[in-house]
């Protein structure tokens, strides 16, 4: 038994959550997982997931779980990416909820979702960008290597999410610093993205800011879709967009 729990413990990352699916590709099944609990060596997180007995988990270790071990395509997004990117340092983030992305009808583990991380996480689901590339690359979250959601894709995830979920200027603030981004992978998240909010959204804002990748879009190749979309009632028309939209110090 020494020899066994000294094996998965010295395999067992720094920080993360262990799931019974990794627990037992390491050779150690439920039952011995349950004697292990029993005997101190770990902690049950919840049905399915433990803890190294005396370490300390947040939600990062938590996602690191959830897209190495369990295989679940979810990523931190839109301006939790910033975030953890350091493209945020001058938007209030102290608290506030963590934001995940998923495919639609993704859900997390009940060991997740109930248990009580230092800031609430909540995941989105959505099909709208299902037929994108790219969309994630590795990234460490409090020394944890995580695939986070692009400048490109957090940007378009973030337009998503106005206005209900994420108000509109402090997304133009963000965007302000986005001055590099990638024009094929822009290009490529406009033609497939299926939300019209969402593109003419982030177009106004790549406008209103001068972005130069801008000139090597070709928007000819984009649906925008028909009809106006009203973003804030009472706001100005942006008459190429067709957007109802209030002007930042407004918002």
């Amino acid at each position: 038994m020494g020899s066994k729990i000294n094996q998965l413990l010295q395999a067992w990352p720094s920080g993360v959550v262990g799931t019974q699916r990794w627990l037992t590709s390491q050779g150690v099944d439920f039952r011995l997982a349950d004697k292990y609990a029993r005997s101190g060596w770990l902690k049950r997180l919840g049905h399915g997931a433990y803890l190294r007995t005396g370490s300390t988990v947040d939600w990062p270790g938590a996602v690191y779980a959830l897209q190495t071990q369990l295989g679940l395509n979810v990523h931190p997004g839109a301006i939790t990416a910033f975030s953890i990117r350091g493209y945020a340092q001058n938007v209030a983030l102290g608290g506030r909820e963590v934001i995940l992305f998923g495919n639609a009808g993704t859900k997390l583990p009940a060991w997740f979702a109930s248990h009580q991380w230092s800031q609430l996480v909540t995941l989105v689901t959505t099909n709208v960008f299902t037929k994108t590339n790219k969309a994630t690359s590795m990234v460490k979250s409090e020394g944890i290597e995580l695939q986070v959601a692009t400048l490109e894709r957090a940007a378009f995830e973030m337009m998503y999410l106005v206005p209900k979920r994420q108000p509109y200027e402090e997304a133009l603030q963000i965007m302000e610093s986005l001055t590099s981004l990638r024009p094929q992978v822009v290009q490529q998240l406009l033609e497939s993205c299926t939300s019209v909010k969402t593109k003419r959204l982030f177009m106004h804002a790549a406008e209103q800011l001068a972005h130069p990748w801008r000139s090597r879009l070709d928007l000819s190749t984009v649906d925008f879709g028909s009809g106006r979309r009203t973003i804030h009632a009472g706001g100005r028309l942006d008459k190429k967009y067709n957007l109802v939209i209030a002007d930042p110090v407004q918002v």
